[in-house]
């Protein structure tokens, strides 16, 4: 006996658009039980873990402030997720975009010049990309599986970072503590809003982006020979389009919003790089893709719903005094049920008995 996917025929519009809905709210349920069986009052546990994150101006900031990385490399993991090409590894196109934006406020840091800031999210972005262009190169031209490769460059990322900021990078000013210099202020992110809060203009950036690459997608060419070639890459070579040129296109594009958001982070919210500079925000932005249904404007939505996460973990440390590791769940349950839903709507599961099915293809022969 095995379990089989048939594909429904037409499958439900209605259900498919509320998919991500209905995921939430298994997970706000699941959630709940969770909470219930580590001996917490379910009720006031999510209201700490959803609500009361949303009632002061600051913290309101600081959900700006998470979710402008998640919103910038889920936009550029939803191109790359519809033309087909699994990228895994922003996390350390994220660090590796950090580093070569921050080679001006560290190795040149006696330079001061208006140009220095626009020149780091620049070189962010080129070293992004250049880094997810590995990944790119090792598809297009050997045939490498891209999950693997993206994955594993994540590993060598975090490796070179902590040398760097350990080595030749260290600030020697900086008591024997594992960072670099501290950023000069002309090379420091400014806040939207300075009177209120401490968000800063990342998050405009990511809005920007994720319509940018929504009109991309739904008005131009490339918007359509990246659907086309996700569906059917045979269909694509019909249409004159190229497999190949699509996967540097859409791993270049991807690295190079992740390396974005990954100087965007250090500028504007850490001043200088140290070991650990995301909480995970490459892996979590898969999260935000799919749940945003691969659509840039919905990557929006997804991105603050995430972002709350990680704000509302840190909530649920202080009040109910959880651990850490509650967020990880939340986020792996979000995963869980949007993954499931879609496949439960898409497909129907059958149980094939395979000595039944034997004894009739030999009846039938």
């Amino acid at each position: 006996m095995r379990i089989e996917l048939e594909k429904r025929p037409g499958g439900s519009r209605l259900f498919s658009f509320l998919s991500p809905l209905l995921a939430t709210l298994l997970t706000v349920v699941f959630g709940g039980i969770m909470f219930w069986l580590l001996g917490k009052d379910p009720v006031d546990a999510l209201y700490s873990f959803f609500i009361e994150p949303l009632l002061e101006v600051w913290s309101l900031h600081e959900l700006a402030i998470k979710a402008g990385p998640l919103i910038l490399i889920g936009v550029g993991l939803s191109v790359c997720y519809r033309s087909n090409n699994w990228n895994i590894g922003a996390e350390g196109q994220f660090i590796v975009g950090a580093i070569a934006g921050s080679i001006l406020p560290v190795v040149f840091f006696e330079w001061h010049s208006p140009l220095v800031l626009p020149l780091m999210l620049v070189m962010g972005a080129i070293g992004g990309a250049l880094y997810a262009g590995v990944v790119a190169l090792l598809k297009a031209h050997f045939n490498t599986n891209e999950i693997l490769t993206s994955l594993m460059l994540v590993y060598m990322a975090q490796l070179f970072l902590d040398w760097l900021v350990r080595g030749p990078w260290r600030n020697p000013q900086g008591m024997n503590f594992p960072e670099t210099r501290t950023f000069a202020p002309e090379a420091v992110l400014p806040p939207i809003m300075e009177a209120s809060g401490r968000a800063h203009w990342s998050f405009v950036f990511a809005i920007v982006a994720a319509f940018l690459v929504w009109f991309m997608m739904r008005f131009t060419l490339k918007g359509f020979e990246v659907t086309v070639l996700g569906q059917s890459a045979r269909a694509g070579r019909f249409a004159g389009f190229s497999s190949r040129r699509m996967i540097w296109f859409s791993m270049l594009l991807s690295g190079a919003l992740a390396g974005f958001a990954g100087i965007a982070e250090v500028s504007g919210s850490i001043g200088h790089l140290q070991p650990t500079i995301s909480p995970g925000y490459g892996f979590t932005a898969i999260i935000v893709a799919f749940l945003g249904r691969l659509n840039p404007l919905g990557i929006i939505a997804s991105g603050l719903v995430l972002a709350l996460t990680y704000l509302g973990g840190e909530a649920a440390q202080l009040s109910i005094g959880v651990s850490d590791k509650v967020t990880r769940v939340f986020q792996g349950l979000l995963l869980f049920f949007v993954l499931s839903c879609d496949t439960l709507i898409h497909y129907r599961i059958r149980l094939v008995l395979d000595r039944a099915r034997n004894l009739i293809d030999g009846g039938a022969k």
